[in-house]
């Protein structure tokens, strides 16, 4: 796993390091320098110059940048300074007066091969203005190889929005660790290739969050043993459909069949039987009560509860017919229960409360619109809580929570992961039912509903990477995805070129 960090929970680590560890702040300091050193360096062999301009602020970002400076000026690079910063932290004021090169006041006409981005650091909170947007638009408007460091000035380091405008780098040079704002929201649109710094900063005192690799996700898909049946990997019953919202049942109950359970039944109204009959012979169809839509009843619900696990919701529409079939099963039931979908929104119609008489484990699969309905907070407030939404909702509870976006944010178990694995091809309708369906899978074979929120999400993202190389970002559906499944486990596991 690779840890993540807020900037308090940095700047709490940075103090760590220096009260307690006793590493002077300008050693540290000193350190970023040299590791900025590196990757201009690396732009200067790659594009064939030995030219940059270094933009700084007052603060300690900057002092990082002044540090860069007199240690690419001393290896014979042709460096100069930008910083129209009128006050100065103690740490940036001494690297200043170290650098004996020139320093200009105000923005050049001219144009520089590579810029390191110096001007801000992870803790911008509000939108930028004056000298520092000024700044920020010159590099943008310039032809020049970028380089921030730490975040592209401009980020918010928590939750990666853009404070107005925001330097676009091609390299970020993350100092310490990563930060969640890289990540994040707009973080991707910015922050280039991300590169993280090692300088001796002790993260161990702060929780943080962490993305997923390989190794993490393909320990949770072991090779099975020879002498299993399919008894062994665990039934998941999708209750799913309706005649307006037909598909969603077929995308998770296909999605499901290629996450490994050994089982998977797909339970539909009954007057939606002949519809689905056939459809996908390798899955259990299972009849309840309700012609276009279902309709509560303990005796069908009873038939499900010796599963595994239970996903519930994809196209089933809002109604209180479907709230009493949530409360039926988190009271009766004790597995693995997803909701998705119309289930949460059934939830966030007539009462979230119900989820404190859970006798199951269970995992919410909310995008940002369907969590604001549930939690009671605006989409913008929950996209500016960044790594922290869905904290306080799954810990009042007791429920896991995977909030869908184009980075989601997982949290259970008291901790925060993020997955980082997927494509802009699968913004399409769809996409959330296949989720559900390969969760539910994963979580019937034994795996936690965090364990499977992450090994879903996360072979579901690869699986739409691989689309996107393929057919690219506009014509891609979730039945695609779906097909590619396999070649992304694969993928995972190492035994195929691609991911």
């Amino acid at each position: 796993m690779i840890k993540t960090l807020s900037a308090a929970q940095m700047r709490a680590c940075d103090r760590y390091t220096i009260e307690k560890k006793g590493v002077l702040s300008l050693t540290l300091m000193e350190r970023a320098g040299h590791a900025l050193v590196k990757e201009v360096q690396k732009a200067f062999s790659a594009l064939g110059v030995n030219e940059v301009l270094v933009v700084c602020g007052g603060g300690n970002n900057g002092g990082d940048g002044f540090v860069a400076a007199r240690l690419l000026s001393e290896a014979g690079a042709d460096v100069q300074v930008l910083c129209m910063a009128e006050k100065f932290s103690a740490d940036c004021a001494a690297m200043k007066e170290r650098f004996k090169g020139e320093v200009l006041g105000r923005i050049p006409r001219r144009r520089y091969p590579v810029i390191l981005d110096c001007i801000f650091g992870t803790g911008l909170s509000r939108p930028v203005e004056g000298q520092a947007l000024a700044l920020i638009r010159f590099i943008n408007a310039s032809a020049a190889f970028v380089i921030a460091a730490d975040v592209p000035s401009g980020l918010n380091g928590d939750n990666g929005l853009a404070m107005g405008e925001c330097v676009r780098a091609d390299v970020t040079v993350s100092i310490g660790g990563y930060k969640h704002g890289l990540f994040l929201n707009d973080g991707g649109e910015y922050c280039g290739a991300v590169v993280a710094a090692e300088i001796g900063i002790d993260t161990s005192v702060a929780a943080g969050a962490f993305l997923a690799e390989n190794k993490d996700v393909a320990a949770l898909f072991p090779e099975r043993k020879r002498n299993t049946h399919k008894g062994s990997y665990g039934k998941v019953s999708i209750v799913a459909g309706s005649r307006a919202y037909s598909g969603a049942a077929l995308l998770a109950a296909s999605a499901a069949l290629r996450g490994g359970a050994g089982y998977v039944e797909l339970c539909v109204p009954a007057g939606m039987f002949f519809a689905y009959a056939g459809r996908i012979p390798e899955v259990i169809l299972t009849s309840f009560c309700g012609e276009e839509n279902f309709v509560f009843s303990e005796d069908d619900l009873e038939k499900i509860l010796s599963s595994q696990c239970i996903v519930l919701g994809m196209g089933m529409g809002v109604g209180l017919e479907v709230y009493k079939m949530i409360q039926y099963l988190l009271t009766r039931y004790t597995g693995r229960l997803v909701l998705d979908a119309d289930a949460l929104n059934s939830l966030a119609r007539y009462g979230t409360d119900v989820l404190k008489e859970k006798k199951c484990t269970v995992l919410l699969t909310p995008h940002v619109k369907e969590f604001s309905r549930l939690s009671g907070l605006s989409v913008p407030e929950i996209v500016a809580l960044g790594a922290d939404a869905p904290r306080e909702f799954a810990e009042k509870y007791g429920v896991s929570v995977l909030l869908k976006n184009a980075v989601s944010v997982l949290y259970g178990g008291g901790k925060t992961f993020f997955n980082v694995r997927g494509s802009a091809c699968q913004a399409k309708g769809g996409s959330g039912d296949v989720l559900s369906g390969v969760i539910g899978s994963i979580a019937a074979q034994g795996r936690s509903p965090v364990e499977a929120a992450l090994a879903g999400s996360y072979l579901c993202g690869v699986a739409g990477e691989l689309c996107e190389r393929q057919s690219g970002q506009y014509s891609v559906t979730a039945g695609d995805v779906i097909a590619r499944i396999p070649e992304a486990l694969q993928c995972i596991l190492g035994n195929a070129d691609g991911a």
